[in-house]
């Protein structure tokens, strides 16, 4: 059995800390921040003295991430996604935030002009959001405003039913959802025979392919 695979990405600020927790708490599924996972691992490949913080190692991570990713039931924060293997998500999240409310955010994180300045650039011409639709498939990436209060109560909800329509629109393809089913869906969204849908939970998806 192989977990549902989700990807929260979105310019720093914007909340995924917040929804990404909360969610991974209703669901069940584990949750992985990055910018965490690679302070404790030290999977850094210098320092950038311009913004003032660690240069990641993307190889590293990647092969830190591998294991887990493959037993599937994750979700992965990260205000990146580019380097990521495509086949490691069934969905991504694209989390938005106005910008006079994601400066303040900056600002209480301490970052220098410099950082908060690109980073309200990013966010202001949607340069995550470009940058997951040019490395993934468009219909599994979807967008969610994070700016006030109750967004995050409202973006869980929002995950659960894409979840579910996306998981209806590949059931209508099969002809047998049982165990010993040999059906595919024509519905992927890594362009490969697509896995069987469990039917006692609704995060779960039974491969026929290894990722």
């Amino acid at each position: 059995m192989l977990q549902l695979n989700i990807l929260l990405t979105g310019t720093p600020g914007v909340g995924k800390a917040t929804l990404g927790k909360e969610f991974a708490s209703r669901s069940g599924l584990k949750y992985i921040n990055v910018s965490d996972l690679a302070k404790e691992g030290r999977l850094y490949d210098g320092h950038d003295e311009e913004y003032d913080c660690p240069i990641l190692d993307e190889d590293r991570v990647i092969d830190e991430l591998e294991n887990q990713m493959k037993e599937g039931g994750v979700i992965v924060d990260y205000h990146g996604c580019n380097f990521f293997p495509e086949r490691w998500f069934h969905i991504v999240f694209v989390l938005r935030t106005d910008n006079s409310i994601l400066y303040k955010r900056l600002e209480t994180r301490g970052y220098n002009e410099t950082k908060l300045q690109h980073n309200i650039q990013c966010e202001s011409f949607q340069v995550l959001h470009e940058e997951t639709r040019a490395s993934y498939s468009e219909k599994i990436v979807c967008q969610l405003v994070s700016s006030d209060p109750e967004d995050p109560e409202n973006n869980i909800n929002q995950i659960l039913k894409w979840i579910e329509e996306w998981m209806k629109i590949i059931a209508v393809d099969f002809q047998d959802l049982s165990a010993d089913s040999h059906s595919y869906c024509s519905l992927c969204p890594h362009h490969r025979n697509c896995p069987s849908i469990s039917k006692t939970f609704i995060l779960t998806l039974c491969c026929r392919t290894s990722l």
